[in-house]
């Protein structure tokens, strides 16, 4: 068994080139032969979902962004002290809101193909199972697997599922009830089987068991989570990957491209620059930095302390999470980079969608660099992770935006888009994040 699994996936945002639009090469010709483990986007050009994708006219940073609301409101739930909750599960449509990436996995015994969303903010994994109400047709069937297991009250993992509806120690089911992307919860019973990644074999995983879901966000074939929890894949894959794992975004200016996730310490780049990864004790999934503050040019922008410094009580401080398309910064935070970078800028300003910063793309030579500048490590954004443009192609916008009006967040999220290009080091055990420039494509 390999120590170190490399993991490829494919991600489809249409551009406004044509060229790549005529001969699209086949699906297989995007599967690297150095891996059996395929990860693609869900909108992208080999996805089973098909049918459900969105016109590919619209199909643009700026319509997959227009998803970002209702993450950012969900990341803001997870920072805040909450209640054991026990909303109602209805049957609900399954309708894909979301663009995350996927990655071929296998359950059970006999090995049962599902296709996992990767969240870097969640811990404990989930599939649908047989009878779910709501679910995909795509479903794990735990009655013809040799291995599979359900939890009761008395194990110990049950004590670490977030949204716990056990209301006494005991042989009843472990059932757990969570609330994913702000709009949508699943209903689960806590299970364990064997998952395969490539050809690692991770006996006795820990996961949900999803029994109804409501809302329409829930990933159709569930989700694998790779946040710092005690339940998430790190956590449970400790002697296999040491708590390590990198990936590298590639750019969402190609049609078709690929990237790669890498677990374990194996392979990994040896001249990486590094920040200390800050732990919540209250939130031990998010990945926590310390942003100290951000550079628009040669500007350093005043930013007060109080709205980026990290507060484990409140929740409050910076994290990078791998399923917001769009970075997302406190008002006070994203108003003060925002106004520094129109003072470097020719206007006049216009607002598409989320953005609020547009501009002819006649002024774009003067656009500043942006650099975001973390304990012990400052990262200069390419301009491709800056700036993005309208499908006409005639404007640039910066491409960040604050929280959501309607949310009182104190987070600030670093997300997908500003990550490209580059690889991402986790070293959960070392408790650091490494960030290095990479051609990914």
């Amino acid at each position: 068994m390999d120590f170190t699994t490399v993991l490829f996936f494919t991600l489809l945002v249409t551009t406004t080139t044509t060229g790549a639009h005529n001969n699209p090469p086949p699906c297989s010709a995007t599967k690297p032969a150095t891996s059996d483990l395929s990860i693609f986007h869900i909108y992208g050009q080999c996805s089973p979902f098909s049918t459900q994708k969105p016109d590919p006219k619209t199909d643009t940073i700026l319509t997959m962004g227009s998803n970002d609301p209702t993450r950012v409101t969900f990341l803001d739930s997870l920072v805040k002290v909450q209640k054991p909750t026990s909303a109602p599960i209805a049957l609900g449509q399954q309708v894909l809101n979301i663009g995350n990436y996927l990655v071929r996995a296998t359950i059970g015994s006999p090995p049962q193909l599902m296709l996992m969303v990767l969240d870097t903010s969640l811990d404990v994994a989930w599939v649908p199972c047989c009878g779910c109400l709501g679910c995909s047709s795509t479903m794990f069937s735990p009655n013809i697997s040799s291995t599979f297991g359900p939890m009761d009250c008395n194990s110990a993992q049950c004590g670490l599922a977030r949204g716990l509806l056990c209301t006494s120690i005991g042989p009843n089911s472990c059932q757990f009830n969570q609330s994913y992307g702000g709009d949508s919860s699943i209903l689960a019973t806590l299970s364990h089987d064997s998952l395969t990644l490539d050809k690692d074999i991770i006996p006795n995983y820990t996961f949900g068991c999803i029994s109804a879901v409501s809302g329409h966000s829930i990933p159709p074939q569930g989700l694998l989570g790779l946040g710092r929890g005690p339940l998430s894949l790190m956590a449970q894959s400790l002697n296999l990957y040491n708590g390590v794992f990198s990936y590298c975004l590639p750019s969402y200016k190609s049609y078709y491209f690929s990237g790669s996730l890498k677990l374990g310490p194996m392979g990994q780049p040896r001249n990486i620059r590094t920040t200390p990864l800050l732990r919540n004790p209250h939130r031990p999934s998010l990945y926590y930095v310390n942003l100290t503050t951000v550079s628009v040019g040669l500007v350093q922008v005043p930013i007060s302390q109080e709205n980026i410094s990290f507060d484990p009580k409140t929740g409050a401080g910076t994290v990078i999470d791998s399923g917001t398309v769009i970075t997302r910064f406190v008002q006070p935070v994203y108003n003060a980079i925002r106004d520094e970078y129109r003072n470097q800028v020719q206007g006049p300003f216009s607002s598409i969608g989320a953005f609020d910063t547009c501009f002819s793309v006649t002024h774009e030579q003067v656009a500043p660099t942006l650099t975001l500048h973390f304990q012990d490590l400052d990262l200069k954004l390419p301009m491709e992770n800056t700036l993005i443009h309208s499908s006409a192609g005639n404007m640039a916008c910066l491409a960040m935006a604050s929280a959501p009006n309607n949310m009182n967040s104190v987070l600030n999220i670093i997300a997908s888009l500003q990550q490209q290009n580059l690889r991402i080091l986790f070293d959960t055990v070392n408790s650091r994040l490494g960030i290095a420039h990479e051609l990914c494509n």
